[in-house]
């Protein structure tokens, strides 16, 4: 949520703040603003809307001269989407301008405070007592006053920091929200994610939480809370800058799509070595893997989906119990955890708030923990005693497609190479499930070419009010992953349901119309779901249903149908979403809803 970027060095900073807070619209964001330094003073614009309003009235940036400066996209927390809520922030002379994510906890208290003393305020937010609490402490020596001010707030932030009588610097400031400085040939930046420096620099460190970054035009510097100097090592970042752009598509979120082919073939490539799985980076022995007494998986929104899946299996392979929470449920329920669970903590950003918490509760309980994350040298990436990266680069679009892709690649190869570690799998069946895993590429690719299909049966329901999804299995955990997807893009009521509870409740909401997306992949559970979709359409659904090829008789069954190659049970989930992602694209696209960035959602929460 909400996107910092900061700049000095030899270039106009306003044209470079502009096109870094750019690749980080994908963050979710209601309003904008930067502030640069003109020689004399700190000029700011601000502006509720899109990016292109703060372009349009800056003239791209040219209206605003000056070689230092930060910038910032704001998504509403303390108070509403207004010009005066957007961030940069001042203090009363405007000498000091601040750009905020996160969340100050305590600034009601410190607000009381400052007003005692004579301070007065032009916003609702958090933000603007972080100006004037800098203002307060500050004689001259903005590193102390910084220092000061880390010591009276409570809760979650990244800051840039410019001052009026200090215009060779930009601060950068961080605790438990994410923030990078990048070194650059003509000029060093800060940012709250990698996309936004690449045009510039592939040279990146990483902000340890309670640290500081003094940047100059030739140098940057670290600091820890006290204000000692510390040493900090950089990271080459070996993405591909056109990674980052849409290349021809009409949107992010139809590119990502076409990519999960190449992700899935990234993750799965550099783990699968003479039929055998090989995780170097994941570091544990075989020991390790058979101590293993439960499997605890912790998640947010899609990456929770993946863990669903998950379960089953883990469960049906390896033999390991495994239990699934909601991140921002588990930090708050004192749950219950064995000495030798294992404790997986998924997030795409690697920088989610709830899963950031879970993971370091888990780690305070002695607990093992693992991450599966996509961003190198993210907090959970450097924070959890096991990493599993998946390859998939930046995924701009909020809504996930390829991320969750390869996190269910992930789950996969480590079931298997837990299975055959702990012996509840042969070498044989080992061999055949990674035929199978390499398989998944091609037939991804099979049913993305399928799309016109799916976008003509979409286009009859962009005015659809309600839609259900249902499934048994990992065809209910599927279902989740459907639904989430048309709700959070096309804004359409959808709900995911095990079908066998549809008699317990839910079937009442079915009327004539109704659309219901059956999912019908496992063989076993195939029978009873054909039953339910009966049940749902003798009441006038309409039932789309996705199920693998061969099941030609579920056409008696269901209105439309559309078939998957056919794999392993335990991976279908990585062929039947495509259609239901498709589904759900096309759907928003003849909404005409902002399908990259929709309402209210960011891509990187990280804020409870």
């Amino acid at each position: 949520m909400c996107g910092i970027v900061g700049y000095i060095g030899k270039a106009q900073a306003a044209p470079i703040l502009l096109d870094g807070l750019s690749k980080l619209e994908y963050r979710g964001y209601d309003s904008a603003g930067i502030a640069v330094y003109d020689g004399e003073h700190i000029v700011g614009k601000k502006a509720m809307g899109r990016l292109k309003v703060l372009s349009e009235m800056t003239h791209d940036g040219e209206t605003m001269p000056g070689t230092v400066g930060i910038g910032h996209t704001r998504w509403a927390t303390h108070g509403a989407p207004t010009d005066e809520n957007a961030h940069p922030h001042f203090n009363e002379s405007e000498t000091i301008a601040v750009v905020h994510n996160g969340i100050i906890e305590n600034y009601l208290k410190l607000k009381k405070k400052l007003i005692d003393k004579g301070y007065s305020f032009q916003s609702e937010t958090d933000t603007e007592v972080v100006a004037h609490l800098l203002d307060y402490y500050y004689k001259g020596n903005p590193l102390e006053a910084i220092t000061k001010v880390m010591h009276r707030v409570d809760g979650s932030y990244a800051l840039g920091i410019i001052f009026a009588d200090q215009p060779g610097y930009v601060y950068a400031v961080r605790k438990d929200s994410p923030l990078i400085v990048g070194k650059g040939k003509d000029g060093n930046l800060i940012a709250s994610d990698v996309p936004a420096v690449l045009k510039y620099t592939r040279d990146v460190c990483f902000i340890e939480n309670e640290e500081i970054a003094r940047l100059s035009e030739d140098a940057i510097e670290f600091f820890n809370v006290d204000g000692e100097p510390i040493e900090k090592t950089y990271k080459t970042i070996e993405w591909d800058v056109n990674a980052a752009e849409k290349g021809g598509y009409e949107h992010f979120m139809l590119k990502e799509m076409y990519e999960q082919p190449k992700t899935v073939r990234d993750t799965l490539s550099p783990r699968l070595k003479d039929n055998d799985i090989v995780i170097e980076e994941l570091g544990m022995t075989d020991e390790e893997i058979r101590e293993i007494s439960r499997i605890r998986i912790v998640a947010c929104g899609s990456a929770y989906h993946t863990g669903v899946t998950a379960k089953y299996v883990y469960e049906g392979m390896a033999r390991i119990p495994v239990e699934v929470d909601l991140a921002s449920e588990f930090r708050y329920r004192n749950p219950i955890l064995d000495e030798k669970e294992l404790v997986i903590i998924i997030s795409q950003s690697g920088e989610t708030a709830d899963s950031l918490a879970a993971l370091r509760e888990a780690k305070e309980r002695g607990n093992t923990t693992m991450g599966i994350v996509n961003v190198v040298g993210s907090s959970i990436a450097r924070e959890a005693d096991k990493v599993f990266y998946t390859w998939a680069g930046p995924e701009i679009a909020v809504a996930t497609t390829k991320a969750y892709s390869a996190q269910l690649i992930a789950h996969y190869l480590l079931a298997i190479k837990f299975a055959r570690v702990r012996g509840t799998i042969t070498e044989q069946e080992m061999a055949d499930y990674i035929t199978d895993l390499k398989r998944l590429p091609d037939q991804i690719e099979l049913l993305l070419g399928n799309k016109e299909r799916i976008q003509r049966f979409a286009n009859r329901y962009v005015t659809a009010k309600d839609v259900f999804f249902i499934g048994r299995g990992i065809d209910y955990a599927i279902s989740l992953e459907g639904s989430l997807k048309l709700k959070e893009i096309s804004y359409i009521h959808s709900e995911a349901y095990a079908a066998g509870e549809l008699k317990h409740g839910t079937i009442s909401l079915i009327e004539e119309g109704t659309l219901v997306s059956a999912v019908v992949t496992q063989e076993d559970l195939y029978k009873k779901t054909v039953s339910n979709i009966v049940e749902v359409r003798t009441r006038g659904a309409f039932v789309m249903a996705v199920t693998n090829e061969g099941n030609t008789e579920i056409e008696k069954a269901a209105d439309y149908v559309v078939y998957i190659p056919k794999t392993n049970k335990y991976f279908t989930n990585s062929l039947a979403i495509i259609p239901l992602q498709l589904f759900s694209y096309y759907v928003s696209v003849g909404k005409g809803c902002d399908v990259d960035k929709p309402r209210n959602l960011a891509k990187s929460v990280t804020v409870e």
